[in-house]
C-alpha cells in the first residue's frame, strides 16, 4: 500500500527570487534547483532567509521578483492550499479534538477527495509510519515521536509533489531527534518523495540530505552534498559553520604549496588564487605523528594547551609553534590514552594533504 503515496515525483525551482522588506532584502537572488526525489536541506544561522525561502515555496511569503516552479507548473503567485505541498511544521499543529485518524485524513476532507478513497490511504498512510492499528487513539495519548509521524502522514496522504519540513524535529529530545532522523531518511528512501527541510541543526542537515543548501545574509553560498560541503567548504563562512574546524590564516605560495607562519604545506588540491586565505583544519582529520601513516603528511608542531574528556573521544588542545591555536581528538580508548600528552607537554601533528583544505574569506 505504501506505494500509493507520492508516487509522482515531481522537481521544483526557485528563479532569481527576491524578497525585500523596506530596503533590507531577506532575499537576495536567490536559485535553487531541487530534483524529483531528492532530500536538500536548507541549512544556515538565524536571520540567514531559509525560513523566508520555505514560506516563498509554500506560499505563505510572496516573492518581490523571481518566480517558483513546481515541475513545469509556475506557482509563483497561487496560494498555498493550491500548490500540491504538504508541510510539517516545527509544532506538528495536529488538532488536539480529533482522533489519530481524523488529523491524517484532514487534507483529503479540505481538499473534498471521495470518501471511499480515504480508508486504503489512511491505512497506507498509517503503515508507512509504522502508526497501524492508532487511528482511534487521541493526539494527547501519544508521545512527541508518535506525534511527529502523524505530522508525516498528514503531510504524505494526499500525495503532494512535494513535501516542506520547518524544523520538525526541533522539539524533541536528543535521543529522539536522532531516532528520526534516521526514520525520516528510511522513509524518504521508500517513498522517494521531494523534501525540502529547514534546519539550523548542521549534524541533522549533513544526516538526511541529499545536498544541502548554505545561506547567509539572504544568499545560497553553497550548495553540495554534505561530503563535499564538509570536505571541500566554499570559503571561510562555511568552513566555520559546518563540523569542527580551526581556521589558521596562510599565504599562497604557489599553486599547491602555502606558507603556515615559516612553514611549507603541501596541498593536493590547487590553492585558490585570493588575497586572504585560512587553512581549515577538522579536528577528526588530525593524528599524533607516529609511525608510517604520517609518511608524507604536513606536520604540526606544538604545545598541549589543555584536555577535554567528553565520553566518547578527548579534546586535545594545542599551541602551534608556526602559531595559532586548534584542537583535535583522540578515542576515549586504550589507544587514545596511550597517545595523550599532558599540558605543557610537545606533540606532534599529521594532516595528510587531501586533507589539507585552503579557503577564501567570505564576501
Amino acid at each position: 500500500m505504501i506505494e500509493q503515496l507520492n508516487r509522482d515525483r515531481v522537481g521544483v525551482s526557485i528563479k532569481d527570487a527576491v524578497k525585500s522588506y523596506g530596503i533590507f532584502r531577506a532575499l537576495d537572488n536567490v536559485s535553487l534547483d531541487v530534483a524529483p526525489g531528492e532530500f536538500v536541506s536548507i541549512l544556515g544561522p538565524s536571520g540567514s532567509g531559509k525560513t523566508t525561502l520555505l514560506g516563498l515555496l509554500g506560499g505563505f511569503v510572496q516573492p518581490t521578483s523571481g518566480s517558483i516552479w513546481l515541475g513545469d507548473r509556475d506557482i509563483t503567485f497561487e496560494p498555498p492550499h493550491k500548490r500540491d505541498i504538504g508541510i510539517v511544521f516545527q509544532s506538528y499543529a495536529l488538532f488536539p479534538h480529533m482522533s489519530v485518524g481524523e488529523n491524517i485524513t484532514f487534507p483529503l476532507r479540505a481538499r473534498r477527495l471521495p470518501k471511499s478513497t480515504w480508508p486504503d490511504k489512511l491505512k497506507a498512510a498509517l503503515d508507512m509510519v509504522e502508526l497501524s492499528g492508532y487511528e482511534n487513539r487521541r493526539i494527547h495519548e501519544l508521545s512527541g515521536g508518535q506525534r511527529q509521524r502523524v505530522a508525516l502522514a498528514r503531510a504524505m496522504i494526499f500525495e503532494p509533489g512535494l513535501i516542506l519540513m520547518d524544523e520538525p524535529l526541533s522539539a524533541l529530545d536528543k535521543q529522539l531527534r536522532e531516532t528520526m532522523q534516521i526514520e525520516l531518511k528510511r522513509l524518504h528512501h521508500r517513498l522517494g518523495a521531494t523534501i525540502v527541510y529547514v534546519t539550523h541543526d548542521q549534524r541533522e542537515a549533513l544526516t538526511m540530505s541529499d545536498r544541502v543548501a548554505i545561506m547567509h545574509k539572504g544568499r545560497l553560498v553553497q550548495v553540495d552534498t554534505p561530503e563535499r560541503l564538509h570536505d571541500h567548504p566554499a570559503n571561510a563562512f562555511v568552513a566555520r559553520f559546518i563540523g569542527e574546524a580551526t581556521l589558521l590564516p596562510v599565504r599562497r605560495q604557489n599553486d599547491t604549496d602555502v606558507l603556515l607562519g615559516d612553514q611549507v604545506l603541501k596541498m593536493a588540491h590547487r590553492v585558490p588564487d585570493a588575497g586572504s586565505l585560512h587553512l581549515v583544519v577538522h579536528a577528526e582529520k588530525l593524528f599524533v605523528a607516529e609511525g608510517s601513516q604520517a609518511e608524507g603528511c604536513n606536520r604540526l608542531a606544538g604545545t598541549v594547551t589543555d584536555t577535554l574528556y567528553q565520553g566518547e573521544s578527548i579534546r586535545v588542545f594545542v599551541r602551534l609553534d608556526s602559531g595559532g591555536d586548534l584542537s583535535f581528538r583522540l578515542a576515549s580508548n586504550h589507544a587514545g590514552r596511550a597517545l595523550l600528552k599532558a599540558p605543557g607537554e610537545t606533540i606532534a601533528l599529521a594532516l595528510h594533504p587531501e586533507d589539507t583544505v585552503i579557503v577564501p574569506e567570505a564576501d
